[in-house]
């Protein structure tokens, strides 16, 4: 006898804050995805869509919505800990989801680097590009602070969310931080 598969129904939620236009992505067992703000409610939608091409537009359940007004209080400029807001990272790398662990435990005004949550991990200087690589994937950024992880040095480093590391800098001083501005490259003029 086949055994049927059916894939989870996925709800959806867009939403303003002070910072713009926030998406947010559900399953019954927690948060899947949450985009973070763009100019537009569209612009938001479509990006989320883009991850959850089946996702359909809902309300959202207590607990969602209870992350939804902390997300606004977070772009208000309050203290916000989202560290035990209810994920569900199911079909998510058993490295990532080891790596997210790690980098909810950093909290409001504190930072770390990609070295360092590999090293917290057991893992080598190598494993910096996983923690990366992790980070470029957040499906649920700011409920895992990737922007609270920096590059050596405490660089900026790279944010893949819209907006980039400008994006970045800007979540940083929300919480009172400034990470170290990337240097230009410098031109050789050859002489």
């Amino acid at each position: 006898m086949k055994r049927q598969v059916t894939a989870m129904l996925h709800h959806y939620f867009i939403f303003e804050t002070p910072g713009g236009f926030c998406g947010i992505a559900w399953s019954p067992a927690g948060i899947v995805r949450f985009q973070l703000p763009t100019s537009t409610a569209e612009a938001t939608e479509r990006l989320l869509l883009r991850r959850l091409p089946t996702a359909k537009p809902g309300t959202p359940p207590t607990d969602v919505a209870e992350t939804i007004q902390a997300v606004r209080r977070y772009f208000a400029g309050e203290k916000v800990d989202f560290s035990t807001v209810r994920l569900d990272l199911d079909g998510q790398d058993a490295f990532f989801r080891d790596i997210y662990a790690a980098t909810r435990r950093v909290g409001w005004g504190k930072t770390t680097t990609y070295g360092s949550l590999a090293k917290e991990l057991g893992a080598g200087p190598e494993a910096a590009r996983d923690v990366g690589q992790a980070m470029a994937r957040n499906p649920v950024a700011l409920i895992i602070p990737c922007h609270r992880v920096l590059a050596a040095g405490g660089k900026i480093g790279g944010f893949s969310a819209p907006g980039g590391s400008n994006a970045k800098q800007h979540m940083l001083e929300l919480e009172g931080m400034r990470a170290v501005p990337e240097k230009p490259v410098q031109q050789s003029l050859g002489f």
